[in-house]
């Protein structure tokens, strides 16, 4: 069963903690990129003047929580361009320019799935093994359910049984309806599921896919097979591609958005496991090399804790300051 899932005999402190508003759960769960940051910007923009050896300390610091060097490049260049324009003199009008310029930097980022216009609405779910993806897909067909959208699952991941246990699992308990095979194509799976939720007049059809690293082609290809049957039996799917990534990976995310898209068309994403991680500056680095919709964000194991990305949210929680508008 899976662990985030919510029942009469959780304890009165999970259930308390579950209580406790997004936006604590988002600054706890980036305490850690958050430590990175803050602790050196901390004593950089106490110092008593914006000199060459405070941006290269903050060039290091930006470096270090994993934004990237095209995204530390350009906020750097951003923040002298500033500095000059509007006459900058102290380190703390620095942070409050840095802060800025980050949340206009990710709220590209920040755009929901729009669901308009098609039934079933059909989404592909793909991600290498460890990311987080199949969780995800349980949390999130619990997330449409709670906005009163009929879902079903389609176990595509016919390589791992774990997966189409735990897809099974959850289906059982929450009353969604899980279209699987013991073994066979992944592509028949999710071509029978968009099947029968046309048939019973479903709003969304998630579809898990196995697991692969960008490096086996021929996994990749079998991936690329699949979104072409989910276009044979629906001209207009998929509607979303998901990549769940997991955020402990920091710069390979770069690297698996692009290998993703080139194989399968890759429309939005879900970064798990920032709470788990000081590298929560991937997403400046996503923002500059491989912009795509940030649709989801996991900072925990509750189901609460997956939630859509909001850029201000986000920037807020990492320096624990109000964010821009």
């Amino acid at each position: 069963m899976f662990g985030f899932l919510k029942n009469k005999d959780e304890p009165a402190v999970a259930f308390e903690a579950a209580k406790a508003s997004w936006t604590d759960r988002l600054k706890a769960g980036l305490a850690k990129t958050r430590a990175t940051l803050n602790t050196p910007l901390g004593e950089l923009f106490s110092r008593g003047r914006i000199d060459d050896e405070l941006l290269e300390d903050l060039e290091s610091t930006l470096l270090q929580a994993d934004c990237g060097i095209d995204a530390t490049q350009w906020l750097l260049d951003e923040l002298k361009a500033r500095v000059k324009r509007d006459k900058l003199d102290s380190p703390a009008q620095l942070q409050g320019a840095l802060t800025g310029l980050l949340q206009q930097l990710l709220a590209p980022l920040e755009a929901p799935i729009d669901f308009a216009g098609h039934k079933p609405f059909i989404i592909m779910v793909a991600g290498i093994n460890g990311a987080g993806k199949t969780t995800s897909i349980g949390k999130l067909a619990r997330h449409f359910q709670d906005q009163g959208k009929s879902v079903l699952l389609a176990a595509g991941d016919t390589f791992r049984a774990a997966a189409r246990e735990q897809l099974t699992a959850w289906g059982e308990r929450n009353n969604v309806t899980v279209i699987a095979q013991e073994s066979g194509d992944p592509a028949a799976v999710v071509f029978d599921a968009i099947s029968a939720a046309r048939a019973r007049n479903i709003d969304i059809v998630l579809a898990d896919t196995a697991g692969r690293l960008p490096t086996q082609l021929h996994l990749m290809e079998e991936i690329a097979k699949v979104r072409r049957v989910v276009q044979k039996a629906e001209p207009s799917g998929p509607h979303e591609v998901l990549l769940v990534l997991d955020a402990n990976i920091g710069q390979n995310a770069v690297a698996q958005v692009k290998a993703f898209d080139k194989a399968i068309g890759v429309t939005g994403l879900v970064v798990t496991k920032l709470d788990g991680t000081a590298k929560g500056g991937v997403l400046a680095a996503i923002a500059r090399q491989c912009p795509k919709p940030v649709r989801y964000i996991g900072v925990g194991e509750a189901i609460e804790d997956l939630q859509p990305f909001r850029a201000g949210e986000f920037v807020g929680a990492l320096f624990e300051t109000p964010a821009h508008s």
